[in-house]
């Protein structure tokens, strides 16, 4: 007999009918010897319903009583949802958050869970109950009970956080389409039905507007192992299930608001390649990256800056052994990127840099946690190490350093976020691991006790053991906003003062990238920085950084909101060259100008005009043959 937690999101329970399905599937799969969680949503629209009430009262709503309003969307719900079991024979108990005793922090709208009391929820179980949970919601852990919502998403993180709190199984997500899929079905109806996917790669994907799994929801199931199978409630298809390490004894106390820092990374083997002043054109990247694959050239971290006048700077690192070859390859093709229009003045520069290090962050605990990021520059500027190239992913921050100071920087950062020195263990590529064009070397990884470190299957015989393809998935994002600040000092410690403002205002910061070209002004060394936001953070931050500029030595900043962001991820591109090159390529071919290139070790992002979004999600849709024969319809 199995202990499952489900899931059951608005369009799942959207009418009395849908509710009706939902209680018969609960109810056969008691029937077949399992012990029951349900966890839903509000009906349907119920919530958006509620905002417009809202709304339509006040133009700037108390957030207290809006999380006093929305909460009693899920009420209705769990409600009737008990009713029906009961109606079929089956005892069952509806139960809000409080009443659960999910327990949260005193912050309205975007708690996030501190712990749950399982008394009360593990004595209806064993009594032979279906506890049906409202999700979304919980109550502070102040004197007054205040009654708080968890932000969208919060019902996958409600239901994920029970089943780690009591030890479940599996979770179950059901939504409206079958499972997680290669990118969206609205935009590419062909899109695939991925039968598993790793924690990591979830993460990156839903944090990316994979809008199927809620970011939190993953991190909870990574930090504490629970098995998550995502399906369709309208099917009895299999779904894909979510895997994640097995984690050493996390504690359940400050669930959600533990330890972000897993590990603290380091490379020493590593060298930069960097070519200067191509051509702000589409193709350039392709033709490039076309020519190190051919050449069989494993490359890591990928950087493209923002791009100044007519030309622009890329650069990337790889392992010392190969380094002579990627130069030469470099060198060879810089004449053909040259800008024509004026060849002398615009000359491709090749610039090496030996003696480098790449130093990193791990955990799936900074997501959406803006200080995390922020705490890393500081520590490194506090230790005099000066930052030369940034790379960020949702679980991941590198840094690219001088190879003299990375010992300096790996004890600062491993005091910094608490990482024990003696736990370390030698990697030779997991999950995470596998560079842009397939880099399989050794790493030394510098883990905290909880860290996972074994990979771990869920107990079911639906979980599948296939082939890893280097891409899993493609996601659009855009619903971002670009800013960039001109001529930044280099020196340490400009990193930290610039995103510890951001952190200061609850800014999240996506993609960051730091130019490779360096001015001198005035005796001063200085780069141009450029970083990606949400959208509604845009205009704010442009306000409040503009207003810092003049004091602290900055030049002019710049904001586009016409941008859209598209990204690929896969752990297994590690092996696989030529990953980056198919995605430039693609992009290349529908005239589609990449703006700036991020990576890390399991995901590649290019920002591209807004307009031309969905026609790149597309294209490396296609390119990377994701499609399927069947084309999936959401239901409205």
């Amino acid at each position: 007999m199995a202990l499952i937690v489900q899931k059951y999101g608005g369009t799942s329970v959207g009418s009395v009918e849908r509710i009706q399905a939902v209680a018969q599937r609960v109810y056969k799969t008691v029937k077949a010897g399992n012990s029951l969680v349900v966890v839903v949503s509000a009906m349907g629209k119920t919530t958006d319903g509620l905002v417009k009430l809202a709304n339509e009262i006040s133009r700037n709503p108390n957030r207290r009583e809006m999380d006093m309003l929305l909460s009693t969307g899920e009420q209705v719900t769990i409600a009737l949802l008990s009713m029906a079991l009961q109606e079929l024979g089956q005892p069952a108990i509806s139960m809000t958050g409080a009443q659960v005793g999910i327990v949260t922090e005193a912050e309205h709208s975007r708690a996030r869970i501190l712990h749950i009391e399982t008394t009360r929820l593990t004595r209806h179980i064993n009594e032979g109950k279906v506890v049906v949970v409202a999700g979304f919601q919980g109550t502070s852990s102040t004197e007054e009970m205040e009654i708080t919502t968890l932000g969208r998403g919060g019902s996958d993180t409600s239901a994920v956080a029970i089943a780690a709190a009591l030890g479940a199984n599996f979770c179950e997500i059901y939504t409206d389409v079958p499972g997680i899929l290669t990118t969206d079905p609205r935009l590419v109806p062909e899109a695939q039905l991925i039968d598993a996917i790793t924690c990591n790669e979830m993460l990156e994907l839903a944090s990316l507007g994979a809008k199927v799994l809620h970011p939190r929801a993953v991190e909870i199931a990574r930090n504490y192992g629970v098995p998550l199978v995502v399906r369709s409630s309208w099917t009895d298809a299999a779904g894909t299930w979510v895997t994640s390490a097995k984690p050493q004894g996390r504690s359940l106390i400050n669930l959600e608001i533990a330890r972000p820092v897993d590990a603290v990374e380091f490379d020493t083997d590593q060298a930069r390649v960097a070519l200067l002043r191509v051509p702000d054109k589409p193709g350039v990247a392709a033709r490039l990256f076309g020519e190190i694959s051919r050449q069989k050239v494993d490359v890591d971290l990928i950087i493209q800056s923002i791009h100044e006048g007519n030309s622009n700077d890329i650069a990337f690192t790889v392992t010392t052994p190969i380094l002579k070859r990627a130069e030469a390859v470099t060198t060879a093709i810089a004449p053909a990127l040259r800008n024509q229009s004026n060849p002398k003045l615009d000359e491709a520069e090749v610039m090496i840099e030996h003696n480098i290090a790449k130093v990193s962050i791990a955990g799936a605990g900074m997501i959406g946690r803006p200080g995390v990021a922020a705490k890393m520059f500081a520590t490194l500027a506090e230790a005099g190490v000066n930052i030369q190239m940034i790379s960020t992913s949702e679980v991941k921050v590198s840094c690219v350093v001088h190879a003299a100071e990375c010992d300096r920087a790996v004890a600062a950062l491993r005091t910094a976020f608490e990482i024990e020195a003696g736990e370390a263990k030698r990697d030779e590529g997991d999950e995470e691991a596998g560079g842009d064009e397939g880099v399989g070397r050794d790493k030394l990884i510098l883990l905290s006790p909880s860290s996972p470190s074994s990979p771990s299957s869920p107990s079911s015989p639906s979980s599948p053991t296939s082939p890893t393809p280097p891409v899993r998935g493609v996601a659009l994002d855009l619903n971002q906003a670009r800013l960039a600040i001109r001529q930044l000092p280099d020196r340490p410690g400009m990193a930290a003062k610039l995103f510890g403002l951001l952190a200061q205002h609850n800014i999240s910061v996506d993609m960051i990238i730091q130019s490779q070209r360096c001015r001198v002004i005035d005796g001063v060394p200085r780069r141009d920085i450029a970083f990606t936001v949400s959208r509604i953070d845009g205009e704010n931050a442009k306000e409040m950084l503009t207003q810092v500029a003049a004091e602290l030595g900055w030049g002019e900043v710049v904001l586009d909101s016409a941008i859209a962001k598209v990204s690929i991820v896969g752990a297994g591109m590690l092996g696989q060259p030529g990953v980056a090159a198919k995605m430039f390529e693609a992009l290349a071919q529908q005239q589609i100008n990449i703006q700036m290139i991020a990576t890390s070790e399991i995901k590649i992002s290019c920002v591209v005009p807004q307009e031309q979004g969905v026609k790149a999600l597309q294209a490396i849709h296609a390119a990377f043959e994701l499609a399927g024969s069947e084309k999936f319809v959401v239901p409205a």
